[in-house]
């Protein structure tokens, strides 16, 4: 197994709002809720996105993680993180998450998070952090099947619809061998991975934390939908693949993934490949400079594993 050179600066991919920069009333309300003033602020490195997500210590020396957004400059992101608390409120207790311990919503969206000692997974990635990983997502599975109710999860089926024509895209953008044969692929890929597990669907090392007491957290609760049980464990294995780890092997181990068709792993490959290789052609945003460049790197990754498991050269 070869792996593929990432340049991607792991755990400084974000430019975010400094604690400094929030607004005065915003900072007032995050220390009302915390119940102690700011004395420090470490922004957090890792992730794509421009919101505020900074780890405050208090004067009386607690510490508390919190992310906000304005609703009008950072709209999108707002959604977003309205929704991660939405749906951390109705994740129950057994799942493994940071807990959801406040939220604001008015002119910024602000949510008070469980802070937790711990450090994402190293890269390149190693074996033992990763059979850690890939333990959480099977409880994950265990806790989590069948979907909560109050989470009101879309079908993977219907949330996904539109990424097998993006191989449109793709084909459009650049010549690929085999290109027609992944976008039939990935027009199928429903079958296999419909269910009623909770899939994360972005589970990757910068959302995921190792805590100094022995715990796996999965973070940015973002965009769940409800699917097959497997499909977030195979998902993770896109960086490792990349980072030169045998996920072969890894798949005939796990319990999730080892009895799951073969044809239905290369057509979820095939689906996320063609969303990966059509995003990265999209212009870079002045607030996520790395996000183009680490998806033209899970995309080839993706195609690699891809064509090395269909016999196409």
């Amino acid at each position: 197994m070869v792996a593929t050179p990432s340049t991607i600066p792991h755990g400084r991919t974000a430019r975010r709002l400094e604690w400094k920069h929030l607004p005065a009333p915003v900072r007032r309300l995050v220390e009302e809720r915390c119940g102690t003033t700011v004395v420090q602020a470490q922004s957090q490195g890792a992730g794509f996105t421009p919101g505020f997500a900074s780890v405050l210590t208090g004067v009386d020396g607690s510490r508390h993680f919190v992310k906000a957004a304005s609703t009008a400059a950072q709209a999108m992101f707002a959604r977003s993180y309205r929704e991660e608390a939405r749906k951390l409120g109705a994740l129950p207790d057994s799942a493994p998450a940071p807990r959801l311990l406040w939220v604001e919503d008015a002119d910024w969206v602000v949510l008070g998070l469980e802070h937790v000692e711990a450090t994402a997974p190293r890269r390149p990635w190693r074996p033992r952090q990763l059979d850690r990983c890939l333990d959480a997502l099977e409880l994950v599975a265990d806790v989590l099947t069948p979907v909560p109710d109050e989470m009101e999860l879309e079908p993977i089926a219907a949330e996904l619809a539109t990424w097998p024509a993006f191989w449109d895209d793709v084909r459009g953008q650049e010549e690929l061998p085999h290109a027609d044969e992944a976008a039939a692929l990935a027009a199928a890929f429903a079958e296999g991975a419909i269910g009623d597990t909770v899939v994360h669907t972005d589970v990757r090392d910068d959302n995921l934390l190792l805590t100094s007491d022995g715990r796996t957290l999965l973070c940015d609760w973002n965009w769940p939908v409800a699917g097959a049980a497997w499909v977030d464990s195979l998902i993770l294995l896109i960086g490792p693949r990349g980072d030169g780890v045998d996920v072969e092997r890894v798949i005939a181990e796990r319990r999730l993934l080892r009895d799951v068709p073969a044809e239905h792993v290369d057509r979820l490959l095939a689906l996320v490949c063609g969303y990966f290789l059509r995003s990265a052609a999209e212009p870079v945003p002045s607030t996520s400079p790395y996000i183009r460049q680490a998806q033209r790197w899970q995309g080839e990754v993706c195609w690699d594993w891809l064509t090395e498991r269909r016999g196409w050269r």
